[in-house]
């Protein structure tokens, strides 16, 4: 049952052949036998689930279900959850249940799907190994030695280990797709805008976006149809039409003019990553797809630039943890200064503190013309390098990450180093486009993945070149051997 597709899940539930109440016990009981060794999830819901499931299985029966009513799914634990804990991976947040659903989680319980729990992930999704978490890191089903990328981690392992169908993740310098990458699946980053982020718990504002992990880009694409959409409670919400992303899965990519930029095909890059790579492009070539040397001059610049802007967005959105309201509180505060330093100090991990202080720093009197002002006039010139290259390309291919999963705890306590794991990825951001990371085979026995980037509001063109390879090659069927 753990093999079969969203598509083949959903033909069996509307054609009776299995109950939602059955594969929900089904996927329940591989994340008991298997998660131990995993630490994907920080909470699992079953009584909900099967209460769920229920509620599923009469739909079904009554005529008024949707593609997806049924089928279990699992969100990261920066999804608000009515009822249920949503501690975003810290001990901040350990004792906090939300009171309502982030629009996500809405949206996939409004299509009838049945939520098994919620994924570890790095502190505050801050982190590209998920060893942040004040769970535990996730540990990556190829290798339980390697991590499996962050900060969407949880839901990258439970996918790639078939302890859930499909998953939730969030987006804000690669953290979908840097762990579908490490984790050999498929993982989707929206346009910025285009799926809400109501009740998604704040990191960076101007670059967190929430999307999908899956096996592959079908999969990804059922779920893009159900959590997408304007939310008027979401300022940043996107106002366009709603598409069917599978409608032109099977579409013909001949004529596709494919962007190598060279500056992700540099030094640094892997050697194995490389090779993959350049099997990938071929597969493109005899698909019927050109392919043109691009540049992207200001990439250089994304790290940086990133690691200005998102540790001040943080440091604004992270003050509002202060003892007082909601999530830690100190035990017996001698006064109220007391009570913010010794909550904040004991509730925040190392790598939250280290970015609330330097986007405090850089928004600090003095200092915010000279890097949050100057990171922003940059910021600008990278989005305007993507604007360019698509004047002459249709969509931009390179590595996902310059390399495999590395060892869990290699570099922790490098912080430059770790931030490197997301060069590839961060000027997606920036620039608010659409990306996608797709398996392309493996280095050293683990996974490779492979970026589209896509330009703007073009989800489902890079969703019909990613099932045109993914009908090519079987990278996506892989499955960790002690996982099967």
């Amino acid at each position: 049952m753990h093999n079969k597709t969203l598509i083949e899940l959903s033909r069996a539930l509307h054609q009776r052949e299995c109950s939602s109440v059955e594969l929900t016990r089904y996927f329940l009981e591989r994340i008991k036998t298997h998660d131990t060794q995993l630490n994907s999830f920080i909470t699992q819901t079953p009584e909900l689930a099967l209460a769920q499931a229920q509620a599923a299985d009469e739909r079904l029966n009554n005529g008024t279900a949707q593609p997806l009513t049924g089928i279990p799914i699992a969100h990261k634990d920066i999804f608000c959850t009515q009822g249920v804990k949503t501690s975003c991976g810290s001990k901040m947040l350990d004792n906090f249940i939300a009171p309502y659903n982030a629009t996500v989680v809405e949206k996939c319980q409004a299509a009838g799907m049945v939520m098994l729990g919620k994924t570890n992930m790095d502190e505050f999704a801050m982190g590209s190994s998920n060893e942040t978490s004040f769970y535990g890191p996730v540990k990556n089903p190829w290798d339980t030695q390697t991590v499996p990328g962050g900060s969407s981690g949880g839901g990258a392992a439970a996918v790639a280990a078939r302890l859930t169908p499909i998953a939730t993740g969030t987006d804000t310098g690669g953290s979908i797709r840097q762990p579908a990458s490490l984790c050999g699946i498929t993982g989707f980053k929206p346009t910025y805008g285009r799926v809400s982020r109501y009740g998604m718990i704040a990191f960076a504002s101007s670059l967190d976006q929430g999307g999908p992990l899956g096996r592959s880009a079908e999969d990804v694409a059922l779920l893009l149809n159900v959590i997408t959409g304007f939310d008027e409670r979401d300022s940043t919400s996107l106002e366009h039409p709603q598409e069917d992303y599978t409608a032109h899965l099977n579409d013909s990519i001949e004529g596709l003019k494919i962007g190598l930029p060279k500056e992700y095909f540099s030094e640094g890059i892997d050697a194995g990553v490389g090779n993959a790579l350049e099997t990938a492009i071929k597969e493109f070539e005899q698909a019927g797809a050109t392919l043109h040397d691009i540049h992207l001059p200001h990439s250089h610049l994304a790290i940086p630039v990133y690691y200005i802007i998102a540790p001040a967005e943080c440091s604004s959105n992270l003050s509002r943890y202060d003892g007082v309201r909601f999530g830690h509180r100190c035990e017996q505060p001698q006064d109220l200064m007391d009570l913010y330093k010794r909550s904040r100090g004991e509730g925040f991990g190392p790598e939250v503190k280290r970015r609330i202080m330097i986007g405090t720093y850089a928004l600090s009197a003095g200092y915010y013309d000279a890097y949050y002002l100057k990171a922003q006039q940059i910021r600008r010139l990278i989005s305007k390098d993507f604007t360019q290259a698509f004047e002459q390309v249709d969509v931009i291919l390179g590595p996902t990450s310059p390399t495999t999963a590395f060892k869990i705890g290699e570099k922790i306590d490098d912080p430059v180093t770790m931030y490197l794991s997301d060069i590839n990825t961060i000027s997606v951001n920036l620039a608010g486009l659409p990306a996608l990371s797709i398996p392309a085979g493996f280095a050293e026995q683990r996974p490779v993945g492979l970026q589209l980037i896509g330009n703007y509001l073009k989800e489902a063109q890079l969703l019909n070149i990613a099932h045109q390879y993914q009908q090519r090659t079987d990278w996506h069927q892989q499955q960790p051997p002690q996982f099967q």
